[in-house]
């Protein structure tokens, strides 16, 4: 099966607010991969973050190129024939299923995000192989049943059959508040035995100070984040089995299956990355 489209008619019947007025998370990091999708308050927003922390750009970079890592790592080595993306962003070539399905063209992806921005540029997550099929559902993470219900993913994914959920920087734009740690648990808890959790998230460990800065205007800009030590980000794979090399600094995780080439002397430092990034497998 192919792709299924989205409704024109639909869509054109409630108009999509971008909130151009104000700097946003998906835009900004829009810009920290040198995209086209973003505004002047985008671009104003990044640089104030890149001031602070000049390595911002170095983070996203690394953190595109373990989700393609990990997703070869799930095709080819765990099996996957499925996935849910969720925070998937505006779509940045090459997306999770052009990788997965250069690997297994019969790949089913559900992509999901709850900003309108990313529904507006949603087409370019949509271009599938004939075998596979990829679709886009708009939902927040915060509600996961609204995802697990929709029609679109229970007409695209077998529930039954093992599921890579993906979730890419998404979790630090989650609170403590907002019950983080039951979110995943509820979603893992809707996969079958052999599902993989994939997971990348910012962290302050390597330098607290700069990372507080960066929390401090994302907070001023309308978006809380909560950026996470290691020991909080391995309890999201709690009762998983971790894949090798377990819960890694970005750039440390399978650096060899990536996109990236650079010298030994050319190598970022942790400090720069502050990225925590794992696999890991439901038994």
């Amino acid at each position: 099966m192919t792709n299924k489209p989205l409704d024109d008619a639909g869509a054109a019947q409630k108009p999509l607010d971008l909130q151009q007025n104000r700097p946003h998370s998906a835009r900004m990091y829009d810009v920290y991969l040198s995209g086209k999708t973003n505004y002047a308050v985008d671009r104003e927003a990044a640089a104030q973050v890149a001031e602070v922390y000049p390595g911002i750009y170095t983070c996203a970079r690394e953190n595109r190129d373990f989700m393609h890592r990990a997703t070869r790592v799930i095709a080819e080595e765990y099996g996957i024939r499925q996935w849910l993306d969720i925070g998937t962003g505006i779509p940045t070539s090459p997306n999770l299923h052009e990788v997965a399905q250069s690997i297994v063209p019969d790949a089913r992806i559900v992509y999901a995000d709850h900003d309108p921005i990313v529904l507006a540029h949603a087409r370019a997550l949509l271009d599938s192989t004939p075998e596979g099929r990829t679709t886009y559902v708009q939902a927040n993470v915060t509600e996961p049943d609204t995802i697990l219900s929709d029609p679109e993913l229970t007409d695209t994914l077998d529930l039954t059959k093992p599921v890579a959920l993906s979730l890419n920087a998404l979790m630090h734009f989650v609170t403590d508040a907002m019950d983080p740690y039951g979110i995943v648990d509820h979603l893992m808890g809707a996969l079958p035995s052999g599902s993989v959790l994939a997971l990348s998230h910012c962290t302050p460990d390597f330098d607290p100070e700069t990372w507080q800065k960066v929390t401090d205007i994302y907070n001023a800009s309308g978006t809380p984040v909560q950026f996470r030590s290691k020991e909080e980000v391995t309890k999201f794979f709690d009762g998983l089995d971790l894949a090798e090399p377990g819960i890694s600094v970005g750039h440390r995780w399978r650096p060899q299956l990536g996109h990236i080439r650079r010298s030994p002397d050319a190598e970022p430092s942790d400090a720069l990355v502050s990225l925590w990034a794992g696999v890991g497998i439901k038994p």
